[in-house]
């Protein structure tokens, strides 16, 4: 979601607040479902603790392929472009520091 909305024009303006909304959402929906954590702090905590380290892999392991996965989905989707700018908040005057052809960031 956050590589679709920030790389268009129209939308990436409302990229920070989309990003929001999908954490609330993890929190909200998922993690009374599964007993998700996005602290690793907690994960590793709770597991020294209780001495149980059955699946703390995944906590570690499913961001990264996450990640990877849906990178390769909307390129595979989109296709190969230069991504428009990677900042969650576009409408400020602070310099982006990365190489965007976003029109506020470039001046």
């Amino acid at each position: 979601m956050v590589l679709t909305v920030s790389n268009r024009p129209h939308l990436n303006r409302l990229t920070g607040l989309c990003a929001g909304a999908l954490v609330a959402s993890y929190i909200v929906l998922e993690a009374p479902l599964s007993g998700m954590s996005m602290n690793p702090a907690r994960t590793v905590g709770s597991a020294m603790y209780a001495h149980l380290w059955t699946a703390l892999w995944v906590y570690f392991v499913a961001p990264l392929l996450g990640m990877l996965a849906a990178a390769q989905l909307y390129v595979a989707t989109q296709g190969v472009h230069p991504v428009l700018c990677a900042k969650l908040h576009h409408e400020n005057p602070q310099r982006c520091i990365f190489q965007c052809t976003y029109i506020r960031c470039a001046q």
